[in-house]
């Protein structure tokens, strides 16, 4: 029988850990980076956009709210276009909801189109989160953990990158040309970069997780169950995860040390995340992503402690640091036990639902760490409650793990 070199280019485009696997997710952390805007944005802008409507701090926070929103929600809804219809349909309506959506922020007439249209900035930018980690996935089976890893650290790069460039046009041009030229820039960047990522998928491939692998593990679990217990996990770990990074800057301003030492202190935190998640990557290749994620649990739970008895300015900023090493691969580790566990056609679905609720845990546990401290003074309580939501997500990893032991045990 003789065989075409189409049949075998068209064979090649899914070959696991091949360099057009690696091109894809180098294209992947571009997008990713570019995406992300809309997490970053909303914040540098906020007091200038409050002082230009005359709003009050509380009502021009409800941007923040709404984009939050939207990118809990976007991560199910883009998650199950990207099942259905391939990553490149979903990240190309995200691209089309972002550029407008940036264009009516800077062209609002009040506070509250502005607010609102931050939903859909925030839905656009959910299709290069967790659905972006869920593509990569299918990409790799040997380096799978750290292709998923990087994949997420996109979202840490435009953390470093978008907020001082949105403050610099802000300064130079205003907010509204700002937000109108992001919304054009990102269009036209993100659109090229989706091209670029096409072509290496190839042209007659849609949907990549048909040429995926299938799980590695059986838990004996459904998939359904599966994903409320990873979700209540991820509940768990984002309530004890807010705590230092919505409150460091006010814990500082607090102890005198001022909201500048704060703030430096949440950039280490960022910063150091991107290497815990690469990290992490690599240990979840070698021995799979409930244990890494237990791991970071468990050291994400000691660096809480540390909080608790360490108040000076070098021990914070020690302690911060400990805490980005430790919590930034968390997340990412969901992705990987998804992709581990359930079928690869699912996967961008089920992990947007668990990165849903990891927005909820994250705003919950912002809210509710603030909450203690009005009624205590102060934040020592805040601090022990995050101790004890992570302590929920060591038990649940524990669990799991145990189960995981079993089966392989039994097979």
């Amino acid at each position: 029988m003789v065989i075409s070199s189409e049949f075998i280019r068209d064979s090649e485009l899914f070959v696991p850990d091949s360099r057009r696997a690696w091109a894809r997710l180098a294209v992947a952390v571009l997008i990713g980076s570019l995406g992300s805007v809309g997490m970053w944005s909303v914040v540098v802008a906020l007091p200038v956009v409050q002082q230009d409507f005359g709003a009050t701090r509380g009502t021009a926070s409800l941007a923040f709210t709404m984009m939050m929103l939207g990118f809990g929600l976007g991560q199910v809804i883009t998650g199950k276009i990207s099942d259905r219809y391939g990553i490149v349909t979903a990240i190309g309506l995200g691209i089309s909801i972002l550029g407008l959506g940036y264009i009516v922020a800077g062209m609002s007439w009040s506070i509250w189109p502005y607010i609102l249209v931050h939903f859909a900035i925030g839905l656009s930018s959910a299709a290069t989160f967790g659905p972006l980690m869920a593509e990569a996935s299918h990409w790799f089976e040997r380096y799978r953990g750290l292709a998923v890893a990087i994949a997420a650290s996109g979202n840490y790069i435009g953390g470093a990158v978008w907020p001082s460039l949105v403050n610099w046009g802000m300064q130079t041009y205003g907010w509204r040309t700002t937000h109108i030229a992001l919304g054009i820039f990102t269009a036209v960047a993100m659109t090229l970069a989706l091209i670029g990522l096409r072509v290496l998928m190839g042209a007659g491939v849609r949907r990549s997780h048909a040429n995926a692998l299938p799980p590695r593990l059986d838990l004996k679990l459904s998939t359904n169950a599966l994903t409320v217990i990873l979700g209540l996990a991820s509940i768990s770990c984002c309530v004890a995860m807010s705590m230092p990074q919505v409150h460091i800057v006010a814990y500082c301003n607090d102890l005198g040390y001022g909201v500048a030492r704060g703030a430096e202190m949440l950039s280490l935190m960022l910063g150091l995340g991107i290497i815990s998640r690469i990290g992490s990557g690599f240990l979840a290749d070698k021995i799979g992503g409930i244990p890494t994620l237990l791991i970071g649990s468990v050291a994400q739970g000691s660096a809480l402690l540390f909080y608790l008895f360490f108040d000076g300015l070098t021990s914070l900023y020690l302690i911060s640091a400990m805490f980005g090493l430790f919590q930034g691969g968390i997340v990412p580790s969901y992705a990987i036990i998804v992709r581990e566990t359930m079928p690869a056609s699912e996967a961008a679905t089920r992990v947007g639902f668990v990165i849903l609720a990891s927005v909820f845990g994250m705003s919950f546990g912002g809210w509710i760490s603030g909450v203690i401290f009005d009624a205590t003074g102060s934040y020592a309580a805040a601090f022990t409650n995050g101790v004890a939501w992570n302590l929920v997500n060591i038990a649940i990893m524990v669990l799991l793990l145990m189960r995981a032991r079993q089966r392989m045990a039994m097979a």
